[in-house]
């Protein structure tokens, strides 16, 4: 279980000191079954209550679905190590599967050590969440507006925030939700949320892009799902690392459901959620039994066209922390092509998926490449409703960290998906577009279609890269174009010759990036706005830092099982040390990228990781490492050493670049 890192510093302890007895009490190395483990604490073993462990000795990816299906809930993956939150009849069952745990805490009221600092007054609790929103409507009246969609169990409004440039009519045009806090301890989730609206209101008839967006759409954003768990999580000073919502359950002492596995598309059909009220997962008597999901859903409901019956919001949103991951559905199977889902509309999800995860840097896959779930809002609303929806994983990717980063990681962490956030707006009206399949999917009377001749370019610091824009008449008429692009290094200027053309005509666009621009990889959105329809492309935009200074290595290099390799890359032309914004830009072809450990070697040989087993099931690297290289001479052979640290899977480095 992740815990703010002073306190898991603390708890690391505990369990290091713990670790024979553990070793004593799990299972054995043979994998033979173990009897039952002293659970943490007198109280928690009265109480049945749920506690922090560490799973180890994972032989395959299957064991971590058997986890799962015990109702333990998995806070972290990586290949071969699990963190969960268990209670001891899970702990039980998780040793009948021949797997070990250790305890990381000793505490039996959670953990304790965890004061609620100053520096966290940033996050919002629930008064300030509702004071926030109605902030944004006093000072945007004319394009927000507030409505209580539902109450929780303890009687709180479940409020969401409308924003659209006619914001008291039904115009239909495409809508959108964003929901967080589904699980009272991220409160992360609710500053995304605030943080949306106000990008949405606060930069609307300055930022063409974003009054574009709120001109064409309909946004809706449930800023704290949850609001029950979110005040018992911290209403006492300490954090609870509370789950649940705080719903009795008949019967039992037990408090609270899982929101997330109560939703009613695949209830409780295939492990992924438990039937026990001690469970973190419990997925409630019955779908839709706590208030929560149940205002939720009944106000996606509404939002049902009355003529015809067809739902008017057509993509989603659920905030959830933490991982830093872009998930599509289906989180109850495993499978790509079911029962509400063709070869097409996956292809969508994960073309899309992709594109979104490239802009913040988050690791994308279907939900059920971690573990099966079922009962989710992701499952119900593409599944019930035909909604195309995501669930984003928030920042950290460290389970040191976990749920509580300081609160002055939050500007980095809600700003990290201000592209996503547009792009996937952008998206809302036909999200085939991705796939190239819009004139299939989403026909109009008048459309056009846009492309880019090249696709991606490299530009020096204080260099220029161009492509030129190519547009077609898909159907109808022909239509006037404007031409935009965002997404761009901070100070970069890109600009089209000529800015406005009619489709069937071509337009270059030139990217100028300033000197000193640090060296990154950047999604760069170009957007052509027609009198009927918007189309979005994207350019790859790789920015080098100083002339002289790169170096790449295009050499398909195997990674075998627990076997480290190196790849050189000799830069000699490089005058001086190298810069406190240096880059490292790598590509590896593997099916499960939490095995694997990234350095940089300098050519002193001083290591600089990159990335340790960072990412779980997730296939494939194609990611920029920023690197302070500024205390290192430029010149010589650098070496990125991949080290496969599981067995099971092998892949490839397929190349990689170095900017100093």
């Amino acid at each position: 279980m992740p815990f703010r890192t002073t306190a898991l510093r603390t708890a690391l302890m505990a369990g290091v000191a713990l670790l024979a007895a553990a070793t004593a009490t799990t299972a054995p190395a043979s994998g033979a079954p173990a009897g039952p483990e002293p659970v943490p604490g007198a109280a928690a073993a009265d109480a049945g209550r749920a506690a922090p462990y560490r799973v180890t000795h994972l032989k395959a990816k299957t064991d971590v679905d058997a986890v799962a299906r015990t109702g333990a809930a998995i806070e972290y993956v990586e290949h071969g190590d699990l963190i969960v939150r268990a209670t001891p009849a899970e702990v039980r069952a998780i040793h009948r599967l021949g797997l070990r745990t250790i305890p990381l805490s000793t505490d039996p009221s959670g953990p304790g050590t965890m004061a609620f600092p100053s520096s966290d007054a940033a996050y919002h609790d629930y008064a300030e969440t509702v004071a926030a929103v109605d902030a944004v409507v006093a000072a945007h009246p004319t394009i927000a507006s507030r409505r209580v969609i539902g109450k929780s169990y303890e009687g709180r409004d479940i409020v969401a925030l409308k924003i659209s440039d006619n914001v008291a009519a039904d115009e239909g045009e495409p809508e959108i939700l964003f929901t967080a806090n589904q699980h009272a301890r991220e409160h992360l989730t609710v500053e995304q949320a605030l943080y949306i609206a106000d990008l949405l209101t606060g930069q609307y008839g300055s930022d063409p892009r974003i009054s574009r967006l709120v001109d064409g759409r309909v946004f809706w954003i449930v800023p704290m799902v949850n609001p029950d768990g979110a005040e018992y999580d911290h209403a006492t000073g300490t954090y609870q690392s509370w789950r649940k919502n705080r719903q009795p359950n008949t019967g039992t002492t037990e408090v609270g459901t899982d929101l997330n596995r109560n939703w009613g598309y695949k209830w409780g059909c295939c492990g992924g959620s438990s039937k026990s009220p001690a469970s973190e997962t419990y997925r409630g008597k019955a779908a839709f039994s706590a208030p929560e999901t149940a205002a939720v859903r009944d106000f996606v409901l509404s939002r049902r066209d009355p003529n015809g019956g067809k739902q008017r919001i057509k993509a989603a949103i659920d905030f959830h922390s933490y991982g830093q991951l872009v998930l599509w559905p289906f989180g109850y199977t495993k499978a790509t092509t079911v029962t509400n889902m063709s070869a097409d509309e996956y292809a969508t999800y994960e073309t899309l998926g992709r594109q979104l995860a490239a802009t913040n840097g988050y690791t994308p896959e279907q939900a059920s490449s971690l573990y099966v779930t079922d009962g989710s809002i992701d499952d119900w609303l593409w599944g019930q409703e035909r909604i195309f929806t995501y669930t984003f994983e928030l920042y950290p990717d460290d389970w040191t960290v976990g749920f509580y980063p300081p609160a002055s990681d939050i500007p980095k962490a809600t700003g990290a998906n201000r592209e996503a956030v547009l792009t996937f707006s952008e998206y809302a009206d036909c999200p085939y577009r991705a796939i190239g399949k819009d004139t299939t999917y989403c026909p109009a009377a008048n459309q056009f279609g846009m492309t880019l001749a090249s696709t991606s370019g490299t530009a020096t610091a204080g260099g220029s890269v161009s492509t030129t824009v190519t547009t077609t008449t898909s159907s109808g008429s022909p239509q006037q174009i404007d031409l935009s692009a965002s997404g761009l290094p901070a100070g970069a200027t890109a600009v089209f010759f000529p800015p406005s053309i009619t489709s069937g005509q071509t337009s270059t666009m030139v990217i100028s990036v300033p000197a000193g621009t640090p060296p990154a990889s950047y999604g760069v959105s170009v957007t052509g706005t027609g009198t009927s329809t918007t189309r979005t492309a994207t350019f790859g935009l790789d920015v080098d830092g100083r002339a002289g200074c790169l170096g790449a290595n295009d050499t398909d290099l195997p990674i075998p099982d627990l076997t480290e390799v190196r790849s050189p890359i000799t830069v000699n032309t490089c005058a001086g040390n190298a810069t406190g914004a240096a880059a490292v830009e790598v590509h590896v072809v593997h099916p499960y990228v939490g095995d694997l450990v990234l350095t940089l070697v300098a050519p002193d040989g001083t290591e600089y990781v990159l990335r340790d087993r960072t990412g779980g099931g997730a296939d494939n690297i194609d990611q920029t490492f920023p690197v302070d290289l500024s205390g290192e001479v430029a010149n010589g052979t650098w070496q990125l050493k991949v080290y496969d640290a599981a067995v099971g899977d092998t892949g490839t480095l397929d190349r990689w670049k170095l900017s100093l």
